[in-house]
């Protein structure tokens, strides 16, 4: 006897295998996965989970003056972010008492501010205590002197450790239910070290790949690089009553 598949069971085949690529398991009926799977509707956009180094991003002016007149910065790789990348050039970051952190990596492009975005144990390095900001949000925090190749700039603030945060395009905030400057957690499984980080805040634009950054700290203490699974989960009100 002839078997006879009805549209419904159609339908099951077909989002079982395009479920099967986006998670990368393996086909059972043998076919290639494909190298640009089609999203099923109602499915999230991958999410990426990246440990933000320790950086400096800088002014045209800054640049001019830390690396000569008329220097531009020059594109080493990409970053995950489509426009931003990794300069080759890098920077000493002096702090209190000539404490110095030597060959910190400048970010592009240009910002109208500079800011340099470092860990808590880089603070601690440095004799910096870190306030905790949005990047750009550099008002009243600590300064640091940054040496370069041809000249000195001293910053009078814009020194912070930068707030844990997850960058989302339109489509992601309708997905899970959340407007920019939200607070969402970060779930992240790794052998032995299965930890949920609180406070990640919501930075919302067009154009823009879903991304969560932590700092190298963060990133050390989820064991990150070991991660089975990670997943953004909402922050419901507190129903508590005051």
């Amino acid at each position: 006897m002839t078997a006879t598949l009805q549209r419904s069971d159609v339908e099951q085949i077909v989002r079982r295998v395009l479920e099967s690529q986006l998670n990368g398991a393996p086909q059972s009926n043998g076919a290639p996965k494909s190298e640009t799977p089609v999203k099923p509707a109602g499915q999230p956009n991958p999410l990426v989970v990246n440990i933000s180094a320790r950086h400096i991003h800088l002014t045209q002016e800054h640049v001019e003056i830390l690396f000569g007149p008329g220097a531009t910065l020059t594109e080493m790789k990409p970053l995950y972010q489509d426009g931003y990348y990794a300069a080759e050039e890098t920077l000493s970051v002096i702090g209190p008492r000539r404490r110095v952190l030597n060959n910190v990596r400048v970010l592009g492009p240009c910002r109208d501010d500079s800011q340099v975005e470092l860990a808590f144990t880089d603070g601690i390095s440095l004799g910096i205590d870190l306030p905790v900001r949005i990047s750009g949000d550099i008002e009243g925090t600590p300064g640091c002197i940054l040496m370069g190749p041809k000249g000195v700039v001293e910053l009078k603030q814009g020194v912070i450790r930068a707030m844990r945060h997850v960058h989302m395009g339109p489509e992601d905030l309708e997905y899970y239910g959340v407007k920019d400057k939200d607070m969402m957690k970060l779930r992240v499984e790794s052998p032995g070290c299965t930890t949920v980080l609180e406070d990640v805040a919501v930075r919302a634009g067009k154009g823009i790949k879903l991304e969560v950054h932590i700092d190298t700290d963060e990133g050390n203490c989820l064991n990150l690089e070991a991660a089975t699974k990670v997943e953004l989960l909402k922050t419901e009100p507190c129903a508590c009553k005051h």
